[in-house]
């Protein structure tokens, strides 16, 4: 089975994967962003600036497995070639770059000699996540468009011949819209069925044309290993002890009422503890990350985990988070819409809640409505059988009256097919199915969920900023003539307004410009 190359914006630390790569020197000393990546105890010699693992290279061995790691394994992979280095500068030419792809795929085929009865979190593969090796002390730091030229199709070989997936992880937005440039140039291999691929070009454009919005639900953190919303309502069965036939009765009613009786067993405050500690800060799944990283400034969830926000945060786009942020103009924003973990007062959970909640609850649904009305709205991770959805949708029907027949406010994304549920919402929104019906029984959940990561991969990609990599120094040998000549004329605008002339309201304008196409964006 062929694997997927995954390109995202995210911090390699924190995104939820099954083995990383770690890059390295004959020294195995890291800089400080790889340590939380690494256990406490296979560290020596550590500093401000970083650490060195402890052990030693054998021989001329470029890839070694970190012990200890527990579930996510590390693997160190020596990028920086000494060869011919005798001036301090480590080697960037043609030949340091073989060197480097030379060392990624050696540490990918070691990474697959290695057993995983079960990828994290009931994904369908195992996920291995890498930086772009060798653009810190490496030496292609200067080269980046030229390494990932040469490095993506070396993912793309490893993950067919392994059958596991790849995620390159970027963190500079013209480390990411170059590696987009190079995806589009190669067809970037997602392996979709064709109707999926209209999707993403249809949500794609939309994206661009700043038309998207998105609704998070709990699916997308249960990739992560948080509970669905039904999960939740066992655990909070076994922590109030609920006997047998109590607990059969509690999967019959709905689920607000389900919560309103466990409230009543643990003891209200008890409840929203748990939902507040179960629900912090941990490592986002991929999904999370594909999501923050699409260029749309209106989010919505049910969710009361931090996920997607520290996904965001992650490539620079912090969220404000509603209600409880002072939103700012031209800033992305989430809505709550039940509340935060880190704001107990606000979680929504029992019938009660639901009601005492009241107008302030009417306002947040409000701003739902008015993104069904005024953009596109992508379901992720939902079954769309929320109270709180379907009243909106309603509501929002009946505003538009004999206009609602004509357009539908948003596209679901589903696993399976469920005629019944897509007939119900078919006046509001499209759903779009993962898995056919003809394929019942042959796409599981998990493989179906997979193919969602992918659609949302692709659409990553043909919505992002085709440009973004424009001045960036380090991306010059991507751009054609045309492109050259005009990165010069612009790097002397930037080199003008960097003299004062930029501290102007039309100087500060077209700095912001400036900075969207790369200036600015090469330092390591």
């Amino acid at each position: 089975m062929t694997g997927h190359v995954f390109v995202v914006g995210a911090d390699l630390a924190r995104l939820s994967c099954d083995d990383v790569l770690v890059p390295t020197d004959r020294t195995r000393r890291v800089t400080g962003s790889w340590l939380p990546l690494l256990p406490a105890e296979a560290l020596a010699e550590q500093d401000a600036d970083g650490a060195c693992v402890a052990g030693a290279w054998a021989g001329d061995e470029r890839v070694a497995e970190v012990p200890g790691c527990g579930q996510r394994r590390a693997w160190l992979v020596d990028t920086v070639d000494d060869a011919g280095d005798s001036d301090g500068d480590h080697r960037a030419d043609d030949a340091g770059l073989t060197w480097l792809l030379d060392g990624a795929r050696e540490a990918l085929a070691a990474v697959a000699r290695r057993q995983v009865p079960a990828p994290a979190h009931g994904r369908a593969r195992r996920l291995v996540g890498l930086p772009a090796l060798g653009t810190g002390w490496g030496g292609a730091a200067g080269r980046r468009g030229e390494l990932l030229q040469q490095l993506l199709p070396v993912l793309r070989g490893a993950a067919e011949e392994h059958g596991y997936d790849v995620a390159l992880v970027l963190r500079r937005p013209s480390d990411l819209a170059a590696a987009q440039r190079v995806r589009r140039a190669a067809g970037g291999g997602w392996a979709l069925p064709a109707e999926l691929r209209a999707v993403a070009e249809d949500l794609g454009a939309r994206a661009r044309d700043g038309e998207l919005a998105v609704f998070l639900g709990a699916g997308v953190s249960a990739a992560a290993g948080l509970p669905t919303w039904e999960a939740l309502l066992g655990e909070l069965a076994d922590r109030a002890g609920l006997d047998d036939g109590l607990r059969a009765g509690l999967a019959g009613l709905p689920p607000q009422d389900a919560a309103a009786l466990l409230a009543r067993e643990l003891g209200r405050d008890q409840l929203t503890g748990y939902v507040q500690e179960r629900f912090g800060p941990g490592p986002y799944a991929l999904a999370h990350a594909l999501i923050a990283g699409l260029p749309v400034q209106e989010h919505v969830t049910t969710n009361y985990d931090p996920l997607v926000e520290l996904a965001a945060a992650d490539v620079g786009r912090p969220l404000q988070l509603l209600p409880f942020d002072e939103p700012a103009p031209g800033r992305p924003w989430l809505l709550k819409l039940h509340g935060d973990a880190d704001h107990p007062e606000s979680i929504v959970l029992t019938r009660e809640q639901y009601l005492e909640l009241g107008d302030h609850r009417t306002a947040l649904a409000g701003v739902l409505q008015s993104l069904l009305l005024t953009r596109h709205v992508l379901f992720v991770g939902t079954s769309m059988l929320d109270d709180d959805l379907i009243r909106i949708a309603h509501q929002v029907r009946t505003v538009l009256g004999d206009r609602a027949t004509q357009r539908r406010s948003g596209t679901v994304l589903a696993l399976q097919e469920d005629p019944v549920r897509a007939r119900l919402w078919e006046r509001d929104v499209a759903t779009v199915a993962m898995a056919a019906a003809d394929e019942a029984g042959r796409v599981s959940d998990a493989e179906a969920a997979r193919r969602l990561e992918v659609l949302l991969d692709l659409l990553g990609c043909l919505s992002s900023q085709p440009t973004g990599y424009l001045l960036d120094p380090a991306y010059r040998g991507l751009l054609d003539e045309e492109e050259t000549a005009l990165a010069d004329a612009l790097g002397h605008v930037g080199a003008a307004l960097a003299t004062g002339s930029g501290r102007s309201w039309a100087g500060h304008e077209v700095l912001r410009l400036l900075r969207r196409l790369g200036h600015g964006d090469h330092g390591d």
